[in-house]
C-alpha cells in the first residue's frame, strides 16, 4: 500500500504538466481489483493528503479527493469482485468502461463542488463548467485506453505479490516449532536443523532418527 501511494505521487507530479493525460485510474483502479476496497480506500486517503505536500493545501480540492478516490476504490473493489469470474476481454471492457464514467464523474463533481466552496458566481460556474468538458472529454479516453493496454499487465504483477505474501503465510506457521520438555528429549527445532545439515556431511548411512536415538539411549546409560 505504501509503494501504491508512492507511486501515485510520482506518477500524477510527473505527468502534471500534460493537461487531460494521467495514470492514477488506471494504477488505482488495478489496485482496488486485486487487493479490494479496504485497501484501496486506505491509499486513496493516503495519496489525498499527502499530494498536499507536493502541490499545497487547498481544502476543496482535498475533500474532492478524498471523497471521489473512496468512493472510487469502493466501486472499483466491488467491481472487481463481481466480474473475476467473467471473461478476460469482457471484464476488461467492463472496467474500460467503468474507468470512464468513474472519470467523468470526477471532473462533474469538481464542477459542482469547487464553485460551491470558493464562492463562484452563476456565470463564473457556468464558465468554470464549460472550460471542464474538453479535458473531461480527454482524460475520458485516457482512461479508456490506459484501462485496456494497462489492467491485465497490473493485474498479472499483483497476482505475483499476493501469491508470495499468501505462500509467506502458510510457511510461517510450519517454522513455530515446539520444544519437548523432560530429560534426555530432542527438540523439534533441533531435528530440523539436522534435517537441514544432513547433505552438509560426507554420507552417514545411518538415519538421523537413529542418530538421535542413539544419543538419547547413551544419554541414559543405554548401549
Amino acid at each position: 500500500m505504501s509503494v501504491m501511494t508512492a507511486l501515485l505521487l510520482a506518477s500524477q507530479f510527473v505527468l502534471a504538466a500534460v493537461q487531460g493525460v494521467e495514470v492514477i485510474t488506471v494504477l488505482l483502479l488495478s489496485f482496488c481489483v486485486a487487493y479490494g476496497a479496504r485497501r484501496g480506500m486506505a491509499v486513496a486517503t493516503a495519496f489525498s493528503l499527502m499530494r498536499c505536500l507536493l502541490y499545497g493545501f487547498f481544502p476543496n480540492v482535498v475533500l474532492l479527493y478524498l471523497i471521489y478516490y473512496n468512493l472510487f476504490a469502493v466501486a472499483f473493489g466491488l467491481i472487481g469482485r463481481l466480474t473475476e469470474r467473467l471473461p478476460v476481454s469482457a471484464r476488461i471492457v467492463v472496467l474500460a468502461c467503468s474507468a470512464a464514467l468513474a472519470t467523468c464523474c470526477f471532473t462533474l463533481f469538481d464542477d459542482l463542488l469547487t464553485p460551491w466552496m470558493l464562492g463562484y458566481t452563476e456565470k463564473s460556474a457556468a464558465a468554470y463548467f464549460y472550460a471542464s468538458l474538453p479535458v473531461m472529454a480527454v482524460q475520458a479516453a485516457c482512461a479508456v485506453v490506459s484501462v485496456a493496454f494497462l489492467w491485465l499487465p497490473l493485474s498479472k504483477a499483483f497476482a505475483v505479490v499476493h501469491f508470495a505474501r499468501r505462500n509467506g503465510k502458510k510457511i510461517l506457521p510450519e517454522q513455530d516449532f515446539s520444544v519437548l520438555s523432560g530429560e534426555g528429549a530432542v527438540s523439534e527445532q533441533k531435528f530440523t536443523v539436522l534435517q537441514q545439515e544432513r547433505p552438509l556431511h560426507s554420507a552417514p548411512k545411518e538415519s538421523i532418527m537413529g542418530t538421535i536415538k542413539s544419543e538419547g539411549d547413551t544419554e541414559n546409560g543405554k548401549v
